[in-house]
């Protein structure tokens, strides 16, 4: 960085920047858990007989320490080819309908205060409200280090149970939502469409946005025909912008796909595979007739349903990656 020539590539630049950030960002943390650890061990020796506080703050701050540290070790086996980068998050509603279609903008707050604790950047790149209530489907940009590598651990189909608050009756009610996560790709990891693969659709965008998005073609649909994969984005003020966008979560999409495949090349995909299926849910939130959110594939679980839905979700994640390595 400190070569006269360094600003000459101005995107080059930046990634080293970016990279340099990240290492020192690291570095500044592991400092800091150490000198946490140095002050620890000096409150014990310090410690006397009669000193009834101490032990509690000395007990309270291992606690601490050692959850950061276990937060550490996930980050190690966090070593997938695309766990680094920024995630893609498209929730959808599923079974319920109303109910449904709240249950999904429910995880969409869940995921938002999840990622404000985890310090993310979030993106709105589309978003279909529900008829009554809720939404039908959203898609985020999700940016920040190990984004993909952590939200990963969510894909799948959420089930709620609950006293419905759309039924007169107050029958329970049980929904359903899929959450689909893909990595966002990086230049290196960029792979080449035959633009003679693509239909690329322009029309108005709905809902919240301003008049400009509102009065202009500016969002894009495009559709990968072999396989029949359609991405669409329309948050972008311009319709270059949302091409852009859309293309990106569409090699996101079909090298996502490749991989679940076991396919060498894009081009092997086909429209058979496009959709292979909803499978079983894999959390269960439960509201009533007792508070539990359970993880069918860890059986982690806890009671502490308002938490969880408050963002509260490390642990589950923590728990399902531990299980992969």
């Amino acid at each position: 960085m400190q070569e006269t020539s360094f600003w000459e590539d101005i995107n080059k630049a930046g990634e080293i920047t970016q990279e340099a950030k990240r290492i020192k960002d690291k570095l500044d943390y592991f400092s800091s858990l150490n000198t946490r650890v140095e002050e620890v061990e000096i409150l014990f020796e310090l410690l006397e007989e009669d000193d009834e506080e101490t032990p509690k703050e000395i007990i309270g701050e291992v606690k601490g320490i050692s959850k950061e540290i276990e937060n550490l070790k996930i980050q190690i086996l966090l070593s997938g080819e695309y766990d680094r980068n920024n995630a893609i998050v498209t929730l959808h509603t599923g079974v319920g309908g109303t109910d449904a279609n709240d249950w999904t903008e429910m995880l969409l707050r869940m995921y938002t205060r999840y990622c404000d604790k985890m310090g993310y950047k979030l993106q709105t790149l589309e978003y279909l409200e529900g008829d009554e209530a809720g939404i039908k489907s959203v898609t985020l940009r999700v940016e920040g280090e190990y984004a993909y590598g952590y939200l990963k651990a969510e894909k799948g189909i959420h089930r709620l149970v609950r006293i419905s608050p759309f039924n007169a009756n107050g029958k329970r009610q049980t929904s359903f939502s899929s959450v689909e996560i893909l990595p966002e790709l990086t230049k290196e990891q960029d792979i080449e469409i035959n633009p003679v693969d693509l239909r690329i659709d322009t029309y108005r965008a709905s809902g919240a946005g301003g008049q400009h998005v509102n009065t202009t073609d500016s969002a894009v649909r495009i559709t990968h025909i072999p396989t029949g994969v359609v991405v669409q984005c329309q948050n972008e003020r311009s319709q270059i912008q949302n091409r852009e966008t859309a293309m990106s979560m569409l090699k996101a999409k079909l090298v996502e796909l490749k991989e679940r495949a076991h396919k060498d090349k894009i081009e092997d995909l086909t429209g058979e595979l496009k959709d292979m299926g909803w499978g079983s849910q894999i959390r269960s939130y439960v509201f009533h007739p007792y508070s539990m959110v359970k993880d069918h594939r860890t059986n982690y679980e806890t009671s502490n349903v308002n938490g969880v839905m408050d963002g509260d979700i490390q642990e589950f994640i923590n728990t399902f990656l531990a299980q992969l390595s």
